[in-house]
């Protein structure tokens, strides 16, 4: 059964729509407005992708431009790595709909004796999203911002602080956490973000691979609770029920065998 785009009896939270082909169907129009959102997962399963076509189209097709900070990967590695989905974030840089940030954190200069804050990002972000009226952010990922701290207090009060600073600001912000050991992420962070938490997941059976999806948490409004395969090729994400992901993956795979 084929969800509609908005349910009109769904009186909840404003939604930035995403674009993505499935996603806003399941989450009943997107991801929540002006508020953070936890995408988390092993490494490979398509965090980061997903928070860049977040904001590509956010800015082509919704007329809200977006800013990408990394903290592990440099503004060319990322342009390289979503040009096969066609996505040409030099253009889109030129034309100011996004700014691509990268943050070095050398853990060697992080001091837990009290000093440490995030006052630094907080400028720096600001600065990035006043410089083209950004409505979304990705941030990417939240683990290596925090590696160098072993106090949980310290880590808790920033993690707080953080969130709080991306709602003030009405951001819709997508933050991406790698996913731990029995937990959704490493530190446990999906405890502190946000109103929306996605989980994705890269499985691998019998030497076959399968992608999947699932809303863990979305506060104020209704959503599909499944589990829900996906794929990432040349467009970007497709979301949907088995059947519908199948045809994609059929007529991917005819048309590079053409």
């Amino acid at each position: 059964m084929k969800l509609s785009l908005v349910d009109q009896n769904d009186r909840s939270l404003p939604k930035a729509p995403t674009g993505i082909q499935g996603l806003d169907e399941i989450t009943r129009g997107g991801l929540p407005s002006g508020r953070p959102t936890l995408v988390c997962g092993s490494a490979g399963c398509g965090k980061t992708l997903l928070a860049m076509e977040f904001l590509v189209r956010g800015a082509m097709q919704y007329g809200e431009p977006g800013v990408f900070m990394a903290f592990e990967e440099n503004a060319a590695e990322l342009t390289q790595n979503v040009r096969s989905l066609g996505f040409d974030l030099d253009r889109l840089v030129r034309e100011k709909k996004l700014v691509l940030d990268f943050v070095q954190v050398e853990r060697s200069e992080i001091d837990e004796t009290g000093d440490y804050d995030l006052e630094g990002l907080f400028i720096r972000l600001g600065a990035a999203i006043d410089s083209i009226g950004a409505k979304r952010v990705a941030l990417d990922t939240i683990e290596v911002l925090f590696s160098g701290f072993q106090n949980e207090g310290i880590l808790r009060a920033e993690l707080r602080r953080l969130f709080r600073w991306l709602k003030d600001r009405g951001v819709s912000a997508v933050i991406t956490g790698e996913r731990g050991e029995g937990t959704l992420t490493r530190r446990g962070l999906e405890e502190y973000v946000s109103d929306c938490v996605i989980l994705l997941d890269h499985r691998i059976t019998d030497q076959i691979s399968t992608r999947r999806m699932r809303i863990v948490k979305y506060r104020g409004t209704t959503h599909g609770t499944n589990e829900y395969p996906f794929l990432i090729d040349e467009h970007g994400f497709t979301v949907g029920n088995l059947s519908s992901v199948c045809v994609q993956f059929l007529h991917t795979v005819a048309a590079h065998l053409r």
